[in-house]
């Protein structure tokens, strides 16, 4: 009982911290593209390794999401938020390949 209480506790700021970390590579991952690009002059012809870099960022940014949508499996307690968690991490695993 007094594991479970800790636990309701301390799971939301734990996924929200993944989540964040998640987004926070986004965001890092699309400046540096974005400013990659104009140092290129946005020449189109030459940004393989631009879309490879965000591409590889975006995979990573979905492990952390994953990890918190794992962390959040500890609180669930119905099959209906089960569905729901089950159908968002299956996705981003699918995604991920």
């Amino acid at each position: 009982m007094v594991i479970e209480n800790f636990l309701e506790i301390i799971i939301p700021y734990i996924s929200s911290s993944l989540d964040f970390i998640g987004i926070i590579i986004i965001v890092i991952s699309a400046l540096r593209g974005a400013f990659k690009l104009v140092a290129n002059k946005f020449d189109y012809t030459n940004n393989d390794d631009i879309a490879i870099d965000l591409v590889k960022a975006m995979v990573l940014s979905l492990e952390f999401k994953l990890a918190a949508e794992i962390a959040k499996t500890v609180l669930i307690k119905t099959i209906d938020e089960f569905v729901v968690l089950a159908s968002v991490a299956i996705l981003r695993v699918v995604l991920s390949f």
